[in-house]
């Protein structure tokens, strides 16, 4: 009877202690963060979609980032953070690869940041297709008649007050150029071995923006980066000496 007493209290006493250490491991357990959300770079912006399980929430915040660890910054707020499907519009994008993460605030003061997506190509958009000088002159047509203006720098001047015909003489290159869908593409195979950058200016020399590495082989950059329609120009440079230096079209219409 002693030797069942025991058999009890011992059985009782490893019940004690394995619950003690289960509650111990929920109580450190990491918090949970958002599912796998999506970011698609579309045209004229970054769509990102997320669905989410939480309820009692304040607000949630989107934070983006040019190098995916450091230098996350606030960009704005997500409407109704208490519904089941959530999306954001990232209307100005960063020149380079944008990485995001969203930052989750609850009523009762705690709060927990999600992982972090790097935006990639929407695939139900083509922009496979390069634009051609064909495709540039037609663009240039249709701006011309929406009354935007679109010469390069040093062409169609007026003489006499009578705007001179732009004759464009103009080849994509290899490295720099615009897609159907509008957005500009960076293509630099070794460029993970071989240190590259590349600055964009307005068609007066005025500069736009630099991207001083480009760490990736291939590169989007949304068409909104560029503020408006016509023509850039952009120089390349590795190790710090000149590559390329030539311009691209961005049109004002695109064709998905």
């Amino acid at each position: 009877m002693k030797q069942l007493s025991r058999t009890i209290l011992f059985a009782v006493f490893l019940v004690f202690i394995t619950s003690g250490f289960s509650v111990k491991a929920q109580t450190t357990t990491t918090p949970p963060v958002f599912p796998d959300f999506s970011a698609l770079i579309k045209t004229g912006k970054i769509q990102l979609d997320v669905l989410s399980g939480f309820r009692d929430v304040k607000y949630i915040g989107v934070q983006r980032s040019l190098d995916s660890v450091l230098n996350f910054s606030t960009i704005g707020l997500i409407n109704n953070p208490n519904e089941l499907r959530l999306s954001y519009q990232d209307g100005r994008p960063l020149p380079g690869s944008n990485y995001y993460r969203l930052f989750v605030q609850f009523n009762n003061g705690r709060y927990l940041y999600s992982k972090i997506v790097l935006a990639v190509p929407d695939s139900t958009i083509d922009g496979s297709k390069k634009l051609q000088l064909a495709d540039v002159k037609e663009a240039i047509a249709a701006a011309k008649e929406a009354g935007v203006n679109t010469t390069s720098n040093g062409t169609g001047k007026e003489k006499n007050g009578v705007p001179k015909e732009e004759k464009i003489v103009w080849h994509p290159s290899n490295y720099v150029y615009t897609t159907a869908d509008g957005n500009v593409n960076i293509k630099l195979p070794d460029a993970p071995t071989k240190k590259y950058s590349v600055k964009f200016f307005e068609p007066d020399g005025s500069f736009l923006f630099e991207i001083g590495e480009v760490k990736e082989p291939f590169l989007i950059l949304e068409k909104a980066i560029f503020l408006h329609a016509g023509w850039f120009n952009f120089e390349i440079y590795q190790d710090g000496k000149p590559y390329e230096k030539w311009n691209l079209f961005i049109p004002l219409n695109y064709r998905n």
